[in-house]
């Protein structure tokens, strides 16, 4: 089956009360080529579909009749039948804090209104990634043998990233909700990778970061941070003091391979 055979076969339901944006975004995705699409118009008209017919990607603007994205984003990461539904937002609100709740809750995409054609057609692909499993190529690990421990105070995080990890053949994942935890795990059990959220109580992700590359044990295990703040300059200090790689909220699976394959091999 080809990408655009398989971009074809993708249902989505657009969670948007404006008659106008639902024609802009609709025709959007049909020149990306997707044919199914549903529509709601507030949460409980979504939650409903989503009952009725669970998509592939629920799209939402920020703001509906009867609530924002993030009370939808609540109702559908606490439901276990939904939890692990791939969401994406169109909006535009540019405020970081409003937006933040979103990112930690694993969204695949956040567009600005207007948004580009091409970043519209990235997020798509981000959906077929997590949809059609594709085992990372690794030359010296089996993906199915290779233990990662996941360190995100977030359990709404720590579940997309084991989503998106699981996809590339990696089933053995171990979970921290901070600093301190992961350390007491790396020093109970043998890891050969470190995914881990930047902003975190008790211990955060660069402390956590200097603990590990300060134990000749554990200094050699890779580490792949992931924060909402990945373009901070204080990050790009934190890649020069033992982080193999950064990566931004929300991620794209297909980078997630990218970067876990070049810190890896």
């Amino acid at each position: 089956m080809n990408t655009y055979a398989a971009i074809g076969d993708l249902s989505f339901l657009l969670v948007e009360p404006s008659d106008m944006q639902k024609k802009v975004i609709t025709k959007a995705l049909e020149d990306a080529g997707i044919k199914q699409i549903e529509y709601a118009n507030n949460i409980e008209e979504t939650i409903q579909s989503l009952a009725a017919f669970p998509p592939d990607l629920v799209i939402s603007s920020m703001y509906l009749p009867d609530g924002s994205a993030n009370d939808l984003i609540d109702r559908i990461r606490t439901n276990t039948d939904t939890e692990n539904q791939c969401f994406m937002l169109i909006s535009s609100e540019r405020n970081r804090d409003h937006l933040e709740h979103l990112r930690q809750s694993g969204v695949l995409a956040i567009l600005p209104k207007p948004f580009n054609q091409k970043d519209l057609t990235r997020a798509i692909h981000a959906t077929l990634d997590l949809i059609v499993e594709e085992e990372i190529d690794l030359e010296m690990f089996d993906p199915k043998t290779l233990r990662v421990l996941v360190t995100d105070d977030s359990r709404m995080a720590r579940k997309h990233v084991s989503k998106t990890l699981n996809t590339m053949g990696i089933e053995d994942i171990q979970f921290a909700e901070n600093g301190k935890e992961a350390i007491s795990l790396l020093n109970e059990m043998e890891f050969d990778l470190i995914v881990t959220d930047y902003n975190m109580p008790e211990m955060d992700g660069k402390e956590l970061t200097d603990a590990v590359r300060k134990d000749p044990a554990i200094a050699h295990i890779p580490i792949l941070m992931v924060s909402s703040n990945s373009e901070d300059s204080q990050l790009s200090n934190i890649a020069q003091e033992g982080v193999d790689a950064i990566c931004g909220k929300p991620f794209e699976p297909s980078v997630v391979r990218q970067l876990l394959a070049k810190i890896l091999n």
